[in-house]
């Protein structure tokens, strides 16, 4: 099998995934219990928070540990908007589905939801910040990079003029975090998003990094998390969490990580670019090093992807969670994507675990594939 689906979840690392047996073995005591178990249970907990923090440059008490990065992101939001007296959301069209399809449920129950102007290709317009996001707004909730493309946004300025309006700025980074360098004290951002299945932890446990002094009113009501977040934790995927976040921020530490990611992303598009000389690398701008969006003008996704599959290659259409969807994506409609090309664009993503000889063998895949779609009149 060749894996390049990876911004839809990564293979846990052996370090993950002996926490989590750890953890289902001989720590599957009650965390919130005062007795000897329940401590340790608390104890192991409290390292995989603080491995977690580490990672993101964080205190640990300023971690709220949820289920997944969406839930995360959704108390970020709720959580913002319950407090305050400002009824203004600001975001973009080019968001994860857990920002999009809140902002549109949100926007029926009395918010007002604004979006930033974006430049061709999907960036966001910092000359027109001034005019969107001003003293009424609350929230302004913009990704880092995009899930689909791995388009990276300019959350420094974004922040920058939220923090100037009094809005608080929220970030989500689930596609970011682990895979390239975060530093919460240094982007001035109030709130972070981030979801550990993403490099190379388990399926269960997301995180939301709050700012001191940041309030939030809980979506999920308990005595856990210091109130934020109510529910007993899961501690094989915190623990896992914790395992993962110690490996990623290793290999972040290593000379030459991410740029060895891009070089072989950037083979990759190559190679598929040589074979077929009318696709199109949907990017509008600088990109997260694992990322690859791909256009093949006339033909659909949907087709291609089974193709690969038959072929023992994994890939997406964009956001697993949208799969199944005949529709092209907005995100890349969103883009100026013309849709001829959305309708065929394929997802390519990559982990630090994968190799040059995957990275030929899914471009020779991907060219075979297109070859024969169109010669079977599949276009």
């Amino acid at each position: 099998m060749l894996y390049f689906d990876n911004n839809a979840t990564t293979m846990p690392c052996a370090e993950a995934i002996e926490a989590a047996g750890l953890a289902m073995n001989e720590l599957w005591h009650n965390p919130s219990s005062v007795h000897r178990p329940g401590q340790a249970a608390r104890a192991a907990v409290e390292l995989a928070r603080r491995a977690l923090a580490h990672l993101i440059g964080a205190q640990p008490r300023d971690l709220v540990l949820t289920s997944s990065g969406t839930e995360s992101i959704d108390l970020a939001i709720r959580g913002v908007l319950a407090r305050s007296k400002r009824r203004v959301l600001v975001t973009t069209s080019v968001e994860h589905a857990s920002v999009r399809d809140l902002a549109e449920h949100l926007g029926r129950q009395g918010v007002e939801v604004r979006e930033l102007p974006l430049l061709p290709g999907g960036l966001v317009d910092i000359a027109a910040l001034p005019g969107v996001v001003d003293e009424s707004v609350a929230l302004v909730s913009v990704q880092w990079a995009n899930n689909e493309t791995g388009l990276v946004q300019p959350i420094a300025e974004i922040a920058a003029a939220a923090r100037a309006a009094g809005a608080v700025m929220h970030t989500d980074g689930v596609q970011w975090v682990g895979k390239a360098p975060a530093d919460v004290q240094a982007l001035d951002i109030d709130l972070l998003s981030y979801s550990p299945h993403k490099f190379h932890g388990a399926k269960g446990c997301g995180v939301l990094w709050v700012r001191p002094g940041v309030r939030l009113t809980p979506t999920i009501f308990g005595t856990q998390e210091l109130g934020r977040r109510g529910g007993t934790e899961a501690v094989p995927a915190i623990l896992a969490a914790g395992a993962a976040a110690k490996e990623a921020r290793a290999w972040l530490a290593e000379p030459g990580a991410a740029s060895s990611g891009a070089t072989k992303r950037n083979v990759l598009e190559a190679s598929i670019l040589t074979s077929v000389p009318d696709a199109v690398v949907n990017a509008g701008g600088e990109r997260l090093w694992n990322t690859s969006n791909i256009g093949f003008p006339g033909l659909e996704a949907e087709a291609l992807l089974l193709l690969l599959s038959e072929r023992g290659v994994c890939a997406s259409a964009g956001a697993a969670c949208s799969s199944g969807s005949l529709e092209p994506s907005p995100v890349l409609l969103a883009m100026g994507v013309p849709a001829r090309v959305a309708h065929g664009s394929i997802r390519l993503s990559l982990s630090r675990y994968t190799t040059e000889q995957e990275v030929r063998e899914c471009a020779s895949a991907v060219a075979a594939c297109v070859k024969k779609l169109r010669a079977s009149g599949g276009a």
